[in-house]
């Protein structure tokens, strides 16, 4: 298991609300809400306040992130689960990745498809794009995933209600944990939308951030109260159903005359 996914699960048992009687005592450190930074290697050499972050997803800029800087950012993060971005790569380069630290590997609909070292315990995240059909967003929960990123959401601008629409939606049809994309200037009461929705992480881009802007978004994470229980992956297959209403109750059998 990767540290990524151990975080999601340690968040999930600490966020459902249970019944009956409670302890003062917080059984688990993780933050509701995970807080990712997509940052490339360049700006992460001078990045400061990087304990504010839950993981670090690095992304390429002008090259592909290679497998010696990806060592090099996993060797001084020690704390914090590392990912790359796969754009375009093969199966050697992904397993070097693994080997170099990666603790996670993201990877978009159209890359190609191969294996990932499970000696390494290297964590898979696909991204999914909101239009996709439901039986294809389906499809992922028979997959060995981790996670799954809605690339293509609320990436701009206030959030509408049918964007939260589409999430609550995503939550309710994909099983595994859910990241959501977030603008730099997210609210608290957006957040907290989307935590209720059923995110369970938050991607935030390094470069769009002001100063000071990821230690705000943890802090306003922090304020998050326990998400109520709820169902998620079993949403019931809807039937058409004709248009003449409710069919008719057979009639009673009457007893023949002897």
């Amino acid at each position: 298991m990767s540290r990524l996914s151990d975080k999601f699960q340690k968040a999930a048992k600490l966020n459902v609300q249970t019944m009956g009687f409670r302890t003062s005592q917080k059984t688990a450190r993780e933050p509701s809400l995970l807080l990712i930074l997509s940052i490339t290697p360049e700006a992460l050499k001078n990045k400061a306040d990087m304990d504010k972050a839950g993981a670090i997803l690095i992304r390429p800029e002008s090259a592909p992130v290679t497998p010696e800087s990806a060592r090099e950012i996993a060797e001084i993060y020690t704390e914090i689960p590392v990912g790359v971005y796969i754009e375009d790569a093969d199966e050697k380069v992904t397993d070097a990745l693994a080997e170099a630290g990666c603790d996670f590997l993201v990877f978009p609909p159209s890359s190609r498809l191969f294996s990932v070292s499970e000696e390494k315990k290297t964590g898979k995240i696909i991204q999914v794009e909101s239009s996709m059909d439901d039986s294809l967003l389906r499809a992922v929960n028979s997959f060995s995933v981790d996670a799954v990123i809605a690339a293509d959401t609320f990436t701009g601008g206030a959030m509408s209600w049918h964007e939260l629409l589409i999430f609550q939606h995503l939550a309710n049809t994909i099983s595994r944990p859910l990241i959501i994309n977030i603008p730099p200037d997210v609210t608290e009461a957006e957040l907290k939308a989307l935590f209720e929705a059923g995110a369970d992480g938050v991607i935030a881009e390094d470069s769009a951030l002001k100063a000071g802007g990821l230690k705000k978004l943890q802090e306003l994470i922090g304020k998050l109260p326990p998400r109520s229980a709820r169902k998620r992956g079993k949403v019931d297959a809807t039937l058409p159903h004709g248009g003449g209403g409710a069919a008719a109750p057979a009639p009673d059998e009457e007893e023949e005359d002897e």
